[in-house]
């Protein structure tokens, strides 16, 4: 894997962004494509050792990637010409078992899907370890004197407590959002060319596929399909907003204490000009996070705007603003919790 650019040092995700690559993908593809082979096999769409026979091919293929490349521009999406190909060098036999009835969309959300669950898995732990993180300083530090202030201005006198339960307070609430936004979100794509899965005379069989790979996958069966209702994806991205304001909220006061002189932190960043400052470099990080989460956000909910049957132009919207999202969220969860692991004093100095 490549160096990370310097801007992504700060605030990118290494292990997010590699999700995202090209090769990512396409065993992700690979991977949909397999299961799905095997879901046709076990609706009783062909038979089970062509369906295993045709699985087995198909993850040990490897696409012509400079082929894929130069598909890419004019389908819009790689899934036309990896079909093509994994087609043409299948033997013919094996035909009947690849891509049953799947449209594009189908492979790539229901790739994108298993993305957002091995992000989610990662989710929710590191929000309890900030948790924990919390905690402990309040534990250690939580009866410091400290000025309470509205509207940026001296107001009572309060404790680091506090504040650290200020903080510390969505956070349960946004693992609880996650546990019951997960089995709306976490569904398999596969709906065919207009939705109908199989159309009029096959849908039961469709549907049949469709159950065995959500099975199959470890995902959620989808009462229909969802190629032009994008609101499981839109409320995830509200979600992943609403994390990073809760992680900005912490950053941006501890930038504010920085000023103040009422909290200590190891590991501050330098300055070119002024070598005796300890710049919160963390702490702004977080508030710059929590700001493109939410600029984000209005572009996914801009791509609620599919219209009719399937949209090229509102889906390659979401391509551009959630993997940024996602990537936001976890960098912004593995700072947050580092960060408060670095306060060596909190309260009046």
């Amino acid at each position: 894997m490549p160096e990370p650019d310097l801007m992504t040092l700060l605030t990118g995700d290494g292990a997010t962004a590699a999700l995202f690559t090209d090769a990512a993908w396409l065993a992700r593809i690979g991977h949909v494509e397999a299961a799905l082979s095997r879901a046709a096999g076990d609706a009783g769409v062909v038979s089970t050792d062509l369906a295993q026979q045709a699985a087995t091919f198909i993850e040990d293929f490897q696409p012509d990637m400079g082929a894929l490349r130069a598909a890419m521009v004019q389908d819009g999406l790689p899934v036309p010409d990896y079909v093509r190909q994994l087609k043409s060098a299948a033997d013919p036999a094996l035909r009947p078992a690849l891509h049953v009835g799947a449209t594009s969309q189908d492979i790539l959300d229901t790739a994108t899907v298993l993305v957002i669950k091995r992000l989610n898995d990662r989710f929710g732990p590191e929000i309890e370890a900030l948790i924990a993180a919390l905690d402990d300083l309040s534990a250690r530090q939580g009866q410091q004197p400290l000025m309470g202030r509205t509207r940026m201005q001296a107001a009572l006198r309060i404790t680091a407590g506090d504040r650290l339960a200020a903080w510390r307070a969505p956070l349960p609430r946004h693992i609880e959002r996650l546990a019951q936004l997960r089995p709306r979100l976490e569904l398999v794509q596969y709906g065919g060319p207009v939705g109908l899965r199989g159309g009029p005379e096959k849908r039961a069989e469709g549907n049949a596929i469709a159950n065995a790979l959500a099975d199959r996958l470890g995902l959620h069966r989808a009462p229909s399909p969802w190629h032009s209702a994008r609101d499981g994806i839109a409320e995830y991205a509200g979600w992943l907003s609403l994390v990073t304001g809760a992680t900005g909220k912490i950053g941006q006061d501890i930038a504010l204490m920085a000023q103040m002189g009422e909290i200590g932190l190891s590991g501050g960043g330098t300055s070119s000009a002024m070598p005796h400052k300890q710049n919160p470099v963390g702490a702004e990080t977080l508030v710059t996070l929590a700001r493109d989460n939410a600029g984000q956000l209005s572009l996914m909910h801009q791509a609620l705007l599919h219209e009719q049957e399937r949209s090229g132009a509102a889906w390659v919207l979401e391509w551009l603003a959630l993997p940024r999202m996602l990537q936001a969220t976890a960098r912004s969860l593995a700072l947050c919790t580092d960060l408060i692991a670095r306060v060596q004093r909190i309260g009046a100095a």
